[in-house]
């Protein structure tokens, strides 16, 4: 055995033996959090979380050298999973399939943690019917510049259009800098209408809120304004669930709230440390969701009151790509969230009499999807700086290729 190892836990959860590996390594530095921490984390508020995230196929997001190393995503649930662990086959869009993890017990979030697992990261449809969601998902993302009390507003213009069309919003802090409002729905609709009822969703907080809230799904065309992020209800999305740790220095938790608190609570309350005593003295917030099941004929009516949404413009150069209406250069893509930072500081001291001009939201860092991972690209929107002034698009600082190595139909290996 290596010194640098712990000997692995047994836990007896429920009559079920779970194997820690290495519960001694260190998770979250700053607050010393190691593996084992974690799990009994999970544990205390396992009822919550498994309202969140049980029953439904879930994304493997692992972070096995901690928060201080990129993750990756797993679909395909491990081979060697032990027996309390159930699957499920989802189809994608793109044609390939994968028998994905599904938990329904607090053996399951020990497990899951064990692999490295941070957040919970679930469908939004339960494993008997995976072609109809049961839960919309409203993510209230807030673009640079914006402050907590301006997406408290937007959450409760969201709350009322929800009144409106007869669901119930059971609100949550994301556990980054948003909050997301989660709607659950009887399961009789497909991907592409509830993605529909979802686009219609912001798009009416848009019209009842502008200059606050935006639809736009194009970042550089939103400024400071909270986005609703209607697109996380598309077939291949996934959301930190209910109780969800995430990857951040504090080990901030995504915390469900009651209505009540959303103009008072701040999301760096909500951590490891402090979740657990706050679920044990009043319980979880989000206890009845399950028995406010509503439809979606409101958001669908009003969906062909407002017509489809403004497509935008296609480049005319034969490849079929939107074409963005705003003076955007790329300056970077990058494996890792540092080395794009670092990007971005090098272009910033190359163009240091630009930087000035710029506004908080004209600077896009996006981790974007790769095939088993994130990586990052860094985007500058010279909307602010001077037509006359503006450089042109120049040699990317670093050109990081994500599909380096990757075949599909169409593409040669590289």
């Amino acid at each position: 055995m290596s010194p640098s190892k712990t000997p692995a836990e047994i836990l007896t959860i429920a009559g079920t033996e779970v194997r820690i590996s290495s519960p001694d390594k260190v998770l979250f530095p700053k607050p010393g959090l190691t593996k084992l921490d974690l799990v009994r984390y999970y544990l205390a508020v396992a009822d919550g979380a498994l309202r969140g995230a049980g029953g439904r196929p879930m994304v493997l997001k692992r972070f096995p050298k901690g928060i201080d190393a990129e993750p990756f995503f797993q679909k395909r649930v491990p081979e060697n999973h032990p027996d309390f662990i159930d699957t499920a086959t989802l189809h994608y869009a793109s044609g390939t399939s994968a028998e994905e993890a599904v938990i329904r017990d607090a053996a399951g979030l020990a497990w899951v943690v064990n692999l490295g697992c941070l957040d919970l990261n679930p469908h939004p449809v339960r494993a008997e019917d995976l072609e109809h969601p049961d839960e919309l998902r409203v993510d209230l993302d807030p673009m640079p510049g914006v402050d907590w009390s301006q997406i408290v507003d937007a959450a409760f213009v969201a709350r009322d259009v929800l009144d409106d069309v007869g669901l119930a919003g059971w609100p949550k802090t994301s556990g980054s800098r948003g909050l997301h409002i989660l709607v659950r729905i009887a399961p009789q609709w497909t991907y592409r209408e509830v993605r529909l009822a979802a686009e219609t969703l912001a798009r009416e907080v848009e019209n009842r809120a502008p200059g606050l809230a935006t639809a736009r799904w194009w970042k550089e065309e939103r400024g400071e304004s909270v986005f609703v992020d209607f697109n996380q209800n598309a077939k291949d999305r996934t959301v930190a669930s209910a109780y969800s740790v995430r990857p951040l220095p504090d080990a901030r938790v995504s915390t469900p709230l009651t209505w009540d608190e959303v103009r008072t609570a701040r999301p760096d309350q909500f951590t490891v440390l402090t979740v657990p005593r706050r679920f044990a003295d009043m319980g979880d917030p989000h206890a009845g969701i399950d028995d406010a099941a509503g439809t979606l004929d409101g958001l669908l009516a009003l969906a062909a009151q407002l017509g489809p949404a403004e497509k935008p413009p296609r480049s005319g150069d034969g490849s079929g790509r939107r074409q963005s209406v705003m003076p955007l250069i790329e300056v970077a893509r990058t494996r890792t969230k540092a080395e794009a930072e670092a990007a971005l500081d090098e272009w910033k001291s190359r163009h240091a009499d630009l930087v000035p001009a710029l506004h908080p939201a004209d600077v896009l860092v996006d981790g974007m999807r790769g095939s088993s991972s994130l990586w990052y690209r860094v985007r500058v929107n010279l909307q602010h700086v001077p037509e006359g002034e503006r450089p042109p698009q120049e040699d990317l600082i670093a050109d990081y290729d994500p599909w380096a190595g990757k075949e599909w139909p169409g593409r040669p290996a590289s």
